[in-house]
């Protein structure tokens, strides 16, 4: 249930020392990426790599499903949330040339009227976007997709503006980071309104001519159409191109990997413009991020310096594309990685960086067939740290499994008690007790192991009574009303099932997620924070749902 809307995530970079001194083995890097694609979900990927005097772009896979052509140098990605980047270095831009300062007040760069939220007196500044500590939420709440394929498309500038009239800031401005695509996108357009121009038109004239990225886009131009390649899904199905509109500065660019190249040698110092302080300024440390004592700079995610220097990184995703960047200025290193699917681009890229190319080898499995009977056994709930559990699932013959507040998937067993998923590089291994019952998992991921124990029936019974708190019983009228197939878009859709009174809700491409009764219309989740709502017509006949996640609203019409 829980849908992609520029999924990047701040990163805090925790990378090795960097890569490995020797020459780039291309050959390794390709064969590592094929594992990728036979035994993942990949598709096609560019990788570019700068080490000292040595630089390089390696392609592999498919640029289409239906070609066995691979991308090439100049094919262009959505690079997602790798655009807050260059919006950021705008606003350093800005700044120098004394347009702006970091102290502005946004909405001192917006049309007159315009309401901006402010707390206890204090009101929002361009740095406050630009460090992700506004205070805004993720996603503006009347974000409601028309297409989920496309899901930014329709939110325009008057949405925009009368969210941000009716919402109040709940907690200190400049308190903590929070990534916030709202509050990037805000940026990029209060940038592109104070410089009287459109966003796009801000970034070719400011950056992309300058550094002479002539690849580099928002809107496909002619040219564009024979570089362009097919975005894919978490399944390796095509899927849509986004656009961005009044959003774009929360990332909207498309690019290329000699683009890509030209931004990561220019962040590096390697190349030489007029940009060269503009992007020194970019990379000063504005705010600590997280526990490690990593920071944020303009967009860029900063580590912790170290006698190897300041480690720089971010990730980008829409809803076929992943992407990745990173780069030590002291050591004149860097790494970037664009595919065209829902691959873990951010793994490949941290691998590269560290040398480490068996980090992102991803192993056969094969899959062994198990009786539901069998499956049965492992279901659950599995408590690895005070609120967080893995609950376990069976459904109609397959294992699914959740973990609190995220996303579900599959999971296939590779042999006695131990099963893995496809879709994300996550495994499990159940242990039995003296009886052969199942008491425990361990959890193997990014190279730990953490154990959960299984919660006594007892335990488990009082999670369910809590989770289910307040909900009601449906007549059988009722529940053959809610159950069928309801549809967000030509490939989106969701399904509303019930068995021995428990409701169940599953998205395209997700597993099952548990919902629960408020009333004959109303349900909620409480493994993600979702809820939804079915909407009846003039005859109290059910037409419709609203799917409310994350501040955010979809509704997808019913069609079985």
């Amino acid at each position: 249930m829980i849908r992609n809307l520029l999924v990047a995530t701040m990163i805090v970079a925790t990378l090795g020392a960097g890569l490995a001194a020797k020459p780039l083995d291309t050959s390794a890097i390709k064969a590592a990426l094929e594992t990728r694609i036979k035994n993942g979900n990949g598709v096609g990927y560019v990788v570019g790599i700068i080490d000292g005097a040595e630089s390089k772009i390696i392609t592999h896979g498919q640029a289409r499903k239906t070609s066995s052509n691979a991308p090439t140098k100049d094919s262009l990605f959505e690079i997602g949330s790798i655009t807050k980047t260059f919006t950021g270095l705008l606003l350093a831009d800005m700044v120098l040339k004394g347009e702006v300062s970091l102290d502005d007040t946004v909405v001192s760069l917006l049309p007159e009227g315009v309401r901006i939220p402010s707390y206890k007196g204090k009101e929002i500044t361009l740095l406050d976007l630009a460090t992700h500590t506004s205070a805004l939420p993720r996603l503006p709440s009347n974000f409601v997709p028309k297409d989920d394929s496309n899901p930014y498309a329709g939110y325009t500038v008057e949405i925009l503006y009368a969210f941000l009239a009716s919402y109040e800031l709940t907690r200190e401005i400049g308190e903590k980071v929070e990534y916030s695509n709202l509050g990037m996108g805000l940026l990029g357009h209060a940038l592109a309104n104070k410089a009287n121009m459109s966003y796009e038109d801000l970034l070719r004239i400011r950056i992309f001519e300058p550094l002479g990225m002539t690849n580099s886009t928002i809107t496909l131009r002619e040219k564009d159409t024979k570089n362009l390649i097919d975005p894919h899904g978490p399944n390796r199905e095509i899927t849509s191109h986004w656009d961005l509109a009044v959003m774009a500065g929360a990332g909207a660019i498309h690019s290329s990997a000699v683009d890509m190249m030209t931004y990561m040698a220019a962040n590096l110092g390697l190349k030489t413009s007029r940009l060269d302080d503009a992007i020194e300024f970019s990379h000063k440390f504005r705010h600590q991020y997280g526990d490690s004592g990593g920071g944020v700079g303009l967009a860029w995610v900063r580590s912790v310096k170290t006698d190897n220097g300041v480690t720089f990184a971010h990730d980008g995703g829409t809803g076929g594309f992943r992407a990745f960047i990173s780069f030590n200025k002291e050591q004149a290193k860097g790494v970037f990685v664009l595919a065209n699917s829902h691959d873990n681009a951010t793994l490949i890229g941290q691998a590269l960086f560290s040398g480490d190319i068996a980090n992102f080898t991803r192993t056969e499995r094969k899959v062994v067939d198990v009786p539901a009977t069998v499956l049965a056994r492992y279901e659950g709930e599995y408590e690895l740290a005070p609120n967080f559990s893995i609950v376990v699932v069976e459904h109609e013959g397959s294992l699914f499994s959740q973990a609190t507040d995220q996303a579900n998937f599959q999971l296939f067993s590779s042999a006695k008690n131990k099963f893995f998923a496809k879709q994300v590089e996550i495994s499990f291994t159940f242990d039995e007790g003296s009886e052969g019952e199942i008491v425990s998992l361990i959890m193997h991921q990014n190279g730990r192991d953490t154990p959960g124990l299984k919660l006594s029936a007892k335990e488990q019974k009082a999670n369910a009574e809590k989770r289910t708190e307040g909900t009601v019983s449906l007549t059988p009228d009722q529940v053959a009303q809610v159950v069928g197939v309801y549809r967000f878009s030509p490939r989106v859709r969701v399904t509303i099932a019930e068995r021995a009174g428990s409701f169940s809700a599953q998205l395209t491409g997700q597993g099952p997620v548990p919902i629960f009764p408020k009333s004959s219309t109303k349900f909620f989740a409480k493994v993600v924070k979702a809820s939804l709502t079915f909407n009846v017509d003039k005859q109290g006949a059910i037409v419709s749902v609203t799917l409310d996640q994350n501040g955010a609203a979809s509704q997808a019409k019913k069609i079985t």
